[in-house]
Order: structure tokens, then C-alpha cells, then sequence
């Protein structure tokens, strides 16, 4: 009855074998490549005599091993693959017929996109199976069917206007037979992207390309164009070298390649990760236990470990947890206030039902246009907890703002924490909440000074320059086989952050990144309809005696994030019994 997330679904491993069984060939999504390593290995451990009929595949994985993978799947000699997004699209298997989704989907489209993996013939149907890992998301694999029967699916919005893109793409026509300046604008405006594209922002993109902009035009690798008989062209082979090698708009963190001794390539690993090993270590990878040899140039050359090794880690790779999507939020509250009505409307429901009969017990179910705040005090302080139900990222840029308007009223530190659901403020004194409700605490108007007020705005944009820089050509990711590391690179781009931000602060790709650091990292378009929907609905305010369902995954996402030389698990466990200890009563 106090469910929280953090597992992996292991608890389900015989019925997805099952599952398998029952089928000729089938995929087993994950949400992460780590969860799709440790499935893999759980898979394994559970029917040994699998082996060479199950295989993992993600998007870390060498090339020629994904290959593999994905011949074995189309002539139908794999029994499953445990595989992440890196096979929601391209790919076509005809024999697969069943479809696993490990964990909620978070998103209409990527469940429908990976359904659709399955029947991949005409005719046969498509069909897709969800693997809960803890029991909210029963509602939210609800809230995503009912979405799918509705024919609703998340739009895609396109970038407007990328200025970093704008400068490569303009460096890369000058790079082939140049181009007329004229010429090019009428062609970019004839794209939806750049439709509105100004005659000063392509001037000041020009002049960016040409000579760095005010801030470094006297240094020489800047200069990278010239005026040719009236067309713009790359000045010299170096300008046109760097180009090259730095050409693309994917940008990932340095990644380490792994590889056998005798030079067999497996795949990469971020280089955080293998930096904390020692050699003799072991760790998963590609579904093998590989024990670390030594490190040099960027690789890690590995052995297989041997056949006794009980204890390897499991890389941890970024893009780990997937906020819920817009859509899906809003069918995820249609299904609480179905199942505050009718519980047992739904199988999901009648599952649910002892979980949310103890919230209505000890506080209430927000129905459809209310938003529930919970009060509760325990040893650690007052809580605050709020459910929006809009999705962690923005939830997480809504707690800040919501803490710093408070803070405001009355000298008060809090606690963060927050989850698709909502989030949680903790305090030591109680939270000023009538008077800020009547100070307007949910109002947008000043949401984008309270996000700069309340965050480390500065940091965040510089992180997301990194990328803004790499793509417009500022920094380079390094020569083939020597590539610099996140690190490097991070220095990198600070050091042309601050130069830019001293002696041309109104350099386009300062705003850029700005603007990107905040909807990247926070859904600040979101967070803003959000804050409006919870400003036009009606609050209800419980003071339950304890933490509720709904807040215990709040209170665990807080001891997730704290040090502690006490066993999470254990602690979550011990918490859990004497909650349920008190719903005995």
C-alpha cells in the first residue's frame, strides 16, 4: 500500500518468462540501457538454457554487436531481445509477435511506437504487454490505453529558430560551392524551422560564421570565412578541417570504449563510470561479465571475468528517468478521479483499490479540477506535500519557484524533493501557506524572475552552452581517437561563456542557451500552463497524521538523494511497517 519508484520489476521476472514462452520472438523495452543490462541478466540467471536464444541490445552497445542483434531478430533465431529506444523505429521484425514494456512508458507515442514493433505484417495486429515496477504505474498504463483508444498521441514540437544550427549549416554551404547571401536566406525561410528568421538574426548568424562575433574576432580560428567574387566561402583548409570533425548536432557526454584485449570492440561506457573502477573490477556489459584490465587512450580494455564473479556493477548511463509526458499526465488524473469514483471501473482500479482506500481514509482522492496539498508533521519536520500531476521536470521547477515565493513571506529553509506526481517541501518550522495562497503563490506572471531567482540559472546555462557551443563550432570534441572528456570540454565552453557574457552579452547564443536550459531542464512552457491550471482550480488542503500513499513516494525520493551510511532499502522497509502497522488500526 505505499508504493514508491526506484525498482526494476524484478518481482515479475517468471511472468515475463511466461510471457516469452508463449510466444515465437519477443521484445522486452526498457526505459534505460541499465535496466535493459540488468533484465538481461536476470533473464539469464533465471533460464540458463537461453543462452545464445536471448540477447540485449541498446544504444551503447559496438556497432557490429547491434547488427547482430537485429539480424538474429529478423530471421527469427532470437527467443528475445531486451532492448531500449534503439529499436523503437527503423528496424522491421517480422517474426516478432509480442512486445514486453518494462515500466511505465511515460508518453502515448513511445508506447504505440514500440506496440507497433509487434505484427509488423499486414494484417496481423499489434500488441503490447505493460510490466509494472511498482503499482502507480498501473494507472499510468491506464491512463496510456485509454489515451491510445481516444486516438491521442503527444505532438512533437519542432525547434523555431536554432541559431547554433543556423551558424554550422551556413559554414557548412561555404564549405561546398559557398553561397550568395540573398540567396540563402530566401532558402532558409522556405523551412518551418526558420520561417521567421529576421534579416538581423541571419546578419548577426553571418557574422558570427565569418569572424566569431565581437568577442573574438581578433583571434585567428575564428575566422572562418571569406568573400569570394561574391560568394561566401571557407577561408583555409584548417577552418575547413575543424569543420569536419566537429559537423553534427548530436552531442553526448564523452563516452569510453570498451573492448577485449585482442581488440574486440563491445561498446562504451561513460567515462565517470569507468574512472571509479580499479583494475581486476568487474562489470555488465552487452549482457557479459567483463573484468576490467586496464585503462588507456579512451579505451578500457576488458577479459571476461571469471565464471565464480558474484558481485560486477552495472554501468550507470545518462537520460535515466523519463518525465511523463503532457498528454499522458492529463489522463493519469482522469484515471484517479475514475477510480475515486468507481474503483472498481477498471482492473487497474480494482488492483489500486487498497492503496486508495487508505489515501481516502487518511486524507482524500483529488477529483477532476482539484489539487490536493497534504500538511503532515513527523520527526524530520512539516511536510508540505502538492500534486499537480504534471510530470517530474515540471514539478521540479515548480518547487523551487513555490519555495523561493514562500521564503519571501517568512524567513524559512526547505527541503526539496519530486516525482511525476508532485513534490514535497520540508521545513523545520510549518510553511506559510495560507499567506501565500493569498499572496498569489500559484500566479505565472513572474514566473520566468522567480526561475532565475530560485534556481542556479547561470550554472544551468552554462551546462546547456556546451552543447549551443559544440554545435555552432565555438569548441571542439577533439581529434579522432583523442577525444577531450566532458570535462575538458565543460572548461572549455565556460571559458567562452564568460568571455562572451563580459564582452558581448548580447551574443544570440547566450540567449539560446538560456532559453534551452530551461525548457530542456525544467518544461518551463509546462511549468507555466501548469501553474495557470492549478491557479483556475480548487485546493484542497488535508492534515493527514501521517504520510499518505500518495506522499511516501516523495518521502523516498528524498532518502534516495541523502547520505547515508544507513541501507536506503532497509530504512524505506522499516518506514513501510510502521505505516502499515497504522493502517491496521
Amino acid at each position: 500500500r505505499f508504493p514508491y519508484a526506484g525498482h526494476l520489476g524484478m518481482a515479475l521476472v517468471p511472468q515475463v518468462i511466461d510471457a516469452i514462452e508463449s510466444a515465437k520472438s519477443t521484445l522486452l523495452f526498457t526505459n534505460t540501457r541499465r535496466a535493459s543490462e540488468t533484465w538481461f541478466r536476470a533473464l539469464l540467471e533465471a533460464k540458463p538454457e537461453w543462452a545464445g536464444q536471448i540477447a540485449v541490445h541498446h544504444g551503447s552497445l559496438a556497432r557490429a554487436r547491434r547488427r547482430f542483434v537485429e539480424d538474429a531478430l529478423k530471421t527469427g533465431r532470437l527467443r528475445c531481445a531486451v532492448c531500449t529506444s534503439s529499436l523503437d523505429l527503423g528496424v522491421d521484425f517480422p517474426p516478432v509477435d509480442r512486445v514486453l514494456q518494462v515500466g511505465s512508458p511515460k508518453g502515448v507515442a513511445r508506447l504505440l511506437q514500440r506496440a507497433g514493433r509487434s505484427g509488423h505484417q499486414p494484417g496481423r495486429p499489434s500488441r503490447i504487454t505493460g510490466v509494472p515496477t511498482q503499482a502507480f504505474e498501473l494507472l499510468e498504463f491506464a491512463a496510456a490505453r485509454e489515451a491510445v483508444d481516444e486516438g491521442t498521441i503527444e505532438a512533437r514540437e519542432p525547434l523555431i529558430k536554432p541559431l547554433d544550427l543556423l551558424a554550422q549549416h551556413i559554414i557548412t554551404v561555404a564549405a561546398g560551392t559557398g553561397f550568395v547571401e540573398d540567396e540563402l536566406l530566401a532558402e532558409l525561410r522556405s523551412t518551418y524551422a526558420y520561417a521567421s528568421l529576421t534579416d538581423e538574426e541571419f546578419r548577426w548568424a553571418l557574422g558570427f560564421a565569418v569572424t566569431g562575433g565581437e568577442a573574438l574576432k581578433a583571434y585567428e580560428q575564428f575566422q572562418r570565412l571569406e568573400r569570394f567574387e561574391g560568394r561566401w566561402l571557407v577561408r583555409t583548409t584548417q577552418a575547413l578541417r575543424a569543420h569536419r570533425l566537429s559537423i553534427g548536432t548530436i552531442v553526448g557526454d564523452a563516452d569510453m570504449q570498451v573492448q577485449y584485449l585482442r581488440g574486440q570492440k563491445l561498446g562504451t561506457v561513460q567515462e565517470s563510470f569507468i574512472s571509479r573502477l580499479e583494475p581486476g573490477d568487474a562489470f555488465y556489459l552487452a549482457g557479459k561479465t567483463l573484468q576490467l584490465v586496464r585503462v588507456r587512450d579512451m579505451k578500457a580494455y576488458v577479459r571476461r571475468a571469471p565464471a565464480n564473479t558474484d558481485l560486477a556493477a552495472i554501468p550507470r548511463f545518462t537520460g535515466s528517468r523519463l518525465p511523463l509526458s503532457m498528454g499522458l499526465s492529463d489522463y493519469v488524473r482522469r484515471q484517479l478521479d475514475r477510480v475515486r469514483r468507481d474503483p472498481f471501473d477498471s482492473p487497474e482500479g480494482e488492483a489500486l483499490d487498497p492503496i486508495f482506500a487508505l489515501q481516502r481514509r487518511w486524507s482524500t482522492i483529488p477529483a477532476s479540477g482539484e489539487v490536493l496539498i497534504e500538511r503532515i508533521q513527523t520527526r524530520e519536520g512539516h511536510h508540505l506535500f502538492v500534486y499537480p500531476f504534471a510530470g517530474r521536470l515540471v514539478h521540479e521547477g515548480m518547487a523551487a519557484v513555490l519555495a523561493l515565493r514562500m521564503s519571501r513571506l517568512v524567513p524559512i529553509t526547505f527541503v526539496l524533493s519530486f516525482n511525476d506526481y508532485g513534490f514535497a517541501l520540508l521545513s523545520r518550522e510549518p510553511a506559510p501557506l495560507g499567506e501565500a495562497l493569498d499572496n498569489g503563490l500559484f500566479e505565472s506572471e513572474t514566473l520566468e524572475q522567480d526561475l532565475q531567482a530560485a534556481l542556479n540559472e547561470t550554472e544551468m546555462a552554462k551546462r546547456q552552452f556546451r552543447e549551443v557551443a559544440r554545435i555552432a563550432g565555438l569548441v571542439g570534441a577533439g581529434l579522432p581517437g583523442r577525444g577531450k572528456s566532458v570535462r575538458q570540454l565543460q572548461m572549455s565552453a565556460s571559458l567562452v561563456y564568460d568571455v562572451l557574457t563580459r564582452y558581448d552579452p548580447g551574443n544570440l547564443l547566450l540567449r539560446q542557451a538560456r532559453r534551452e536550459a530551461l525548457e530542456r531542464q525544467l518544461e518551463r512552457s509546462r511549468l507555466h500552463a501548469a501553474l495557470e491550471r492549478l491557479a483556475a482550480s480548487d485546493l484542497v488542503i488535508e492534515t493527514p497524521p501521517r504520510l499518505t500513499p500518495l506522499a511516501f513516494p516523495l518521502w523516498a525520493e528524498r532518502m534516495q538523494e541523502k547520505v547515508s551510511s544507513e541501507k536506503l532499502a532497509d530504512r524505506i522497509r522499516r518506514q513501510v511497517l510502521r505505516l502499515e502497522r497504522a493502517a491496521r488500526t
